[in-house]
Order: structure tokens, then sequence, then C-alpha cells
């Protein structure tokens, strides 16, 4: 069986690896068929994270079900399955209360293609023949009839990650407003999720492509490095790990609203404005999306039409090239197996 792994500094190599033992009576064995770059691999394999070097990449993928186990019966062999990046029971308190990527059933950060972020326990990557899916009823999402499955890859992770920054909050919203500060493709995914949703949306972004994708979806776009401040917002995403980055969402997020931030800060420390953000009540969230549980909800949206992130995704690759152009990615990159 064949896998892509990295091996440090941005070199990647496919590594011939055992044939994947039984499996237990609640798994699945599937073949990745669309895997794409999430924002974090370009620091995983360019040694921008505090991971060691070999591990197994990718951790956004849809999946053809290959075997399942006995107690397995949500799914049969042949069918297309999203599998979120991480790793979750479906029956502990945690996965109950819809926070799946906080499972107790399995050691703390478990995911796949995260290297030592998965805290010393290997789920391998998705980039492989085989990948094995512990709790395959609680854990794979069928694709449903019409849907493209190269754009389902992002219900893995960051297409719901964008969500879950702008769609909880809306709802409850003073005013309909939106402020990205964009950084790869979760600030896409939000700006797109919120227009969607009904919502304006400024976006910020130094990079061309990106600002460009943006407009498409009807944001009114900002070509530039954050300013220290902008107009107040509802509803503030945060998408750069910069200190300038973070503390012009802060600072633009309207009394009462909320800034989610996804960027990570590896040993980074910030001096957050909380002195402002106490006296306008901001209410301000960072963390892991919990995947899974957020993927019903975005596929309702993309099922319904009001939703198309086609746009988002840069460049298709035949799976064969998956080490020169994983290594070489600098956006959203989807490889496609036949």
């Amino acid at each position: 069986m064949r896998s892509l792994w990295s091996t440090g500094s941005g070199v990647l190599e496919w590594r011939d690896l055992e044939p994947v033992g039984p499996l237990s009576p609640s798994g699945a064995l599937v073949r990745p068929v669309a895997v794409a770059t999430c924002d974090l691999d370009a620091a995983l394999i360019r040694g921008g994270t505090p991971v060691d070097t070999p591990f197994p990449v990718g951790h956004e993928f849809v999946a053809e079900v290959v075997e399942t186990g006995e107690e397995a019966t949500g799914m049969t062999p042949g069918q297309l399955v999203v599998v979120p990046f991480q790793i979750s029971c479906g029956a502990c308190r945690a996965c109950l209360a819809g926070r799946s990527g906080r499972c107790t059933g399995v050691p703390a950060g478990s995911a796949y293609g995260m290297g030592s972020l998965s805290h010393g326990t290997t789920w391998g990557g998705a980039v492989a023949d085989r990948v094995v899916v512990p709790f395959a009823d609680a854990m794979c999402v069928p694709v449903p009839a019409g849907l493209d499955p190269r754009v389902l890859t992002g219900l893995s992770d960051n297409l719901v990650d964008g969500w879950r920054t702008v769609a909880p909050f809306l709802e409850g919203a003073m005013e309909p407003t939106v402020l990205v500060i964009g950084a790869g493709s979760v600030g896409l995914y939000a700006t797109a999720v919120a227009r969607a949703l009904g919502a304006e949306v400024t976006y910020v972004d130094p990079d061309e492509d990106r600002c460009r994708k943006a407009e498409g979806f009807g944001a009114t776009v900002f070509h530039e490095a954050p300013r220290p401040r902008y107009a107040s917002h509802c509803v503030v995403v945060g998408t750069t790990d910069t200190e300038d980055g973070l503390l012009a969402a802060l600072r633009s997020t309207a009394s009462g609203g909320t800034c989610s931030n996804v960027g990570i800060f590896f040993g980074t420390k910030v001096a957050l404005p909380l002195l402002e953000m106490y006296t306008k009540g901001v209410t301000f969230a960072t963390g892991r999306v919990d995947a899974r549980s957020c993927v019903p909800a975005v596929l309702d949206l993309l099922r319904s039409g009001a939703l198309d992130v086609t746009p988002i995704d840069s460049e298709v690759v035949p799976w064969e090239e998956a080490p020169e152009a994983w290594a070489a990615h600098r956006s959203r990159v989807v490889l496609v197996r036949p």
C-alpha cells in the first residue's frame, strides 16, 4: 500500500507500507478518491509547525468504501463518503453534545495527516491507497447524488471551519455584516457562506487571487495587508497567524459582536486589546472546528444550491503528481484519483 509522506523541508515521497490489518467491528476501509490541501498543510510540510518528520500527509478527503466491519451498517462497498479529519466515536458525551472535535473516546487531537499534532497517535494520511475509519457509521457522511466529490473535500475541515465562524452568529446579529481578514481558503469559505446566508461581507487580504475570488462571491474587497482597524462589523473572522491580523479583527468587532479566529499561533504571544473588548462586550472564539458535527448544516446549504464553493479550488491535479503538487502548493490543490 502506498502513502505520501512529508520527509522535511517541503520534500514529499511515496512510501510502501504494510497492508492494513483486520478491521474492528465498527470500522471501515476506504479508498480516497479526492484529497485537498488544507490551509495548515503548507506550514506542516515546510517546517512552520512543531511537527516531527516524517509523517503521512492529507486530511481533507472523499473516499470510496472498500470494506466494512460487521457493526458498520450505514454504508456499503462502492459508496462515496466524506471523512472528517478528526477521529470521533459519535457516542461519548462530547460527540453527543455536538463537540466531535473533543471526542473523549480517542486521545486528544486525534486526526488524519497531522503528524505529532495528533499527540503521538498515528492515524495515517489521506493521500494513500487505503485509510481506516475506526468509527465508520459515526464519522462517514454519504455523498449525495449530484454533488462533485472534489468540492466536498472541504467538508472534512476548511469548509466547515469557514461555516462555523459566521453561520451560528448571523442569526442573532444586530446587523448581518461580516468582516473577513483573509488568508488561505477558510476566509474564502467564510465569505461564500456569509453571502449565501444573505450577509454583507467586507474581505481584506493582500493576496490578489483570493481577493478576486471574494469579489466573485459579492464581497466588498480591500486588497491590502490588514489596517489597525476597519468599520465595526457584528461578525468578524480572523484567519491569519499574524498579530496585526488578529488585532485588526478584534478592534473591528462591533459592540455585542463576535470575533472568531482560526489562525494558529505556534508559540507566539499576542497582547489582546482586552479593555476595548470588555467595554464593547466582544465575544472571542478560537480553537479547532468540530468538523463532523458541522457537516450536516453545510451539506444542506450545498444541496439547496444557495452555496457554491467551486471557485475556491484553485487547481485539480492527477493522483500520480501528488508529491510535486503537494510540495509546491501555495493555494488550495485537489488531488483526484481515477
